[in-house]
């Protein structure tokens, strides 16, 4: 019943009658991933596709020189990979848990049969796909169309969009990312990145600690990317 319970959470599985969710359930295994491990490689054969329970996860590519890139920040409710259903592609990027992280995983045969077997899967799943096509294409304009530090005030907009919670006036994220992943995200170096948020704690837009940002004046950060 737990685990049953436990894919309700997704929305891919909401809509789903008690005798399809247990059909679910037969080939879901929960998997628990430590802070700093490792949950798949770029480039390896894609076995299974995964359910964040609970957690976070970056997704990366790294280049020739050993520079790594993340290309997505996934948290609790989210699935990954969003590609290779139906063929032999690999797995696009290396993912990570960034914490302690409780997932849900399918073998990816089987859930290849639950989108043929399920019209309500399969419409989610294009849902969820078309979803993550906006958001690479939105980074990809903001990574080609605008300056260093542009790119880093919107990159904390969309943390504040995507991970934050209100609390009054304030948006707290609690993400555990350093600067350098963060330049690493927006592609630019730390020293710009830590520049440009002692300057936004300088003027009392943010504060900044070891596990979490708060956003002190969301609008203020918007007008400075316009100005």
């Amino acid at each position: 019943m737990e685990k049953r319970n436990g894919l309700q959470q997704f929305s891919i599985f909401r809509d789903l009658s008690p005798q399809e969710l247990a059909c679910v359930q037969e080939i879901a295994i929960h998997r628990v991933f430590r802070k700093k491990t490792t949950i798949f490689t770029e480039g390896s054969e894609i076995e299974a596709v995964f359910f964040i329970q609970d957690g976070l996860v970056k997704a990366y590519k790294t280049d020739e020189a050993g520079h790594e890139q993340i290309v997505s920040l996934l948290q609790t409710g989210d699935m990954f990979p969003h590609t290779g259903f139906f063929n032999q592609t690999p797995y696009p990027a290396t993912t990570e848990a960034l914490v302690d992280t409780r997932l849900l995983a399918i073998p990816v045969h089987a859930f290849e049969q639950l989108i043929l077997s399920m019209p309500s899967i399969a419409i989610k799943v294009i849902d969820v796909m078309s979803e993550k096509i906006r958001e690479l294409q939105q980074k990809l304009q903001q990574l080609t169309g605008s300056d260093a530090n542009s790119r880093i005030l919107s990159f904390l907009l969309y943390l504040a969009d995507k991970h934050g919670k209100v609390h009054g006036s304030r948006i707290h994220i609690q993400l555990p990312m350093t600067n350098q992943e963060l330049a690493n995200t927006v592609g630019t170096s730390r020293e710009t990145v830590n520049r440009l948020l002692n300057q936004l704690k300088k003027e009392q837009l943010i504060e900044k600690y070891r596990r979490e940002m708060i956003i002190l004046d969301k609008n203020a950060l918007k007008r400075r990317i316009e100005s």
